[in-house]
């Protein structure tokens, strides 16, 4: 046979429900035919025992004295799976506050500047283009020279290559002031919010002797970086930084001397360090931000003094010089894309909803396994109860007085109420019926 009883669960294993049969389904059953069956209603299905008869204990609490019932205790024996999706809530509740707290940490961190020393290789070469007497154009007739200023980054693992002078506000290239005069011996190039970022620079001039020339390059600190004051500098071992890391630097000196009023913490008692360089006895923390202000200074260009050889055996040699910089953690970008991205939100997103319509349709089949249990329960009383409730969501759509259900059966008729009530049914009549004949003799005098 397709089904038969697998096990039978007694009215008392289950609180407060009716008695339930289980149903075996044959495991060599195909799946289209298993589908269907259990389609055809919310019954309890189960798998076919094994060749020696064994039976899945599901009656255990009928048994078993020591069993705890319960609604908990049902829904684990009927549906195992319930007790593993509870401690997949419970994981996803930690999970999703571990989460979140990353999120609120990353935030914190992406506040702060995230930078790393990286070595920027600098390339200076020249070439050496000598006059030609026959040459039709004025350029080819004259002895020039061409100077090259380029560079890149050493280990630069980024997807997007960083542009040479994107490390640089300014450039100077200052040539010998006795070959080229005071007017044009200075070869300059400043940052602007509209310059093109490009991978090095090239200066051509005539000339046909060795020059002498110095370079100077200034980096684009990002925060802004200032030298210190040389006595500053010493108190604090600090040559170049940025302001936020000098002020750090400086309440760091206040608490390792011991330097804060024990009165009023918001004043600083001046050593005579500090008397030196804010020439005061006492002042407020808060006041250093701004008596910084004189004490910084502009950070030293990098100098690179150099000669542009016009020797032919000088012309494949390259100066090369390798510069400190700071350069964005490429963890920043990452961290920036995962608090942006959307694409886990929205399948987390979908995945809440796929387990919204599963818990809609787990209640919805939990209704329709009441009904039956009801039903099986008690047959005739069920359908009555659910007739009454029929009748009175009826009623309330309706507007119906009184209870037809119960109207329409002889007893309702045959209460002591009964006799009264037809006293009063012809007396009400009887008086409907004089007040229309006086109406109508008052009708006749008139």
């Amino acid at each position: 046979p397709l089904l038969r009883v697998c096990n039978f669960i007694p009215e008392p294993a289950i609180e407060h429900q009716a008695a339930v049969l289980v149903f075996c389904l044959p495991a060599s059953l195909p799946a289209p035919v298993a589908n269907t069956v259990l389609s055809m209603g919310p019954w309890l299905w189960a798998p076919e025992p094994s060749w020696d008869g064994r039976r899945t204990d599901i009656g255990r609490c009928a048994r078993d004295p020591g069993c705890e019932p319960g609604p908990w205790r049902l829904i684990r024996e009927l549906v195992p799976e319930s007790q593993a999706y509870m401690d997949l809530l419970a994981f996803e509740r930690k999970l999703d506050q571990t989460i979140m707290r990353k999120r609120v940490d990353i935030q914190e961190a992406l506040k702060r500047p995230m930078k790393q020393k990286r070595k920027l290789r600098l390339y200076i070469s020249n070439t050496f283009n000598p006059a030609k007497p026959d040459a039709e154009d004025s350029d080819g007739s004259i002895a020039s020279w061409e100077l090259r200023v380029e560079g890149k980054l050493l280990d630069d693992l980024g997807k997007q290559k960083r542009k040479f002078s994107s490390f640089f506000k300014s450039l100077v290239i200052e040539l010998d002031k006795d070959l080229y005069g005071p007017d044009n011996h200075l070869v300059e190039w400043h940052r602007t919010p509209t310059t093109q970022e490009t991978d090095g620079f090239q200066v051509k001039r005539p000339g046909d002797v060795s020059v002498r020339c110095t370079l100077l390059l200034m980096l684009d600190y990002q925060p802004p970086q200032f030298k210190l004051d040389p006595r500053l500098a010493r108190l604090l071992g600090i040559h170049t930084q940025s302001r936020s890391a000098i002020i750090q630097a400086l309440w760091q000196y206040v608490k390792t001397n011991k330097l804060q009023d024990a009165h009023d913490k918001e004043y600083i008692n001046c050593d005579k360090y500090f008397q030196q360089i804010f020439d005061c006895l006492r002042l407020k923390f808060s006041e250093i931000p701004q008596r910084l202000t004189n004490l910084l200074l502009p950070p030293d260009p990098i100098v690179i003094n150099h000669v542009i050889s016009v020797d032919p055996n000088d012309q494949k040699k390259t100066a090369c010089y390798d510069i400190d910089v700071e350069v964005e953690d490429p963890l920043k970008s990452q961290m920036s894309s995962f608090l942006l991205s959307t694409a886990n939100q929205q399948e987390i997103a979908s995945l809440d909803n796929k387990i919204h319509e599963t818990i809609e349709s787990i209640n919805q089949l939990k209704i329709q396994r009441d009904f039956m249990l009801s039903f099986s329960k008690d047959p005739k009383g069920y359908i009555q109860d659910w007739l009454k409730s029929q009748s009175r969501d009826l009623k309330v759509m309706t507007d119906v007085v009184g209870n037809p259900e119960e109207e329409r059966r002889a007893e309702f008729y045959n209460q002591p109420w009964s006799q009264e009530a037809v006293s009063r049914y012809f007396y009400c009549k009887i008086q409907q019926r004089r007040q229309e004949l006086e109406q109508a003799l008052a009708g006749r005098n008139t």
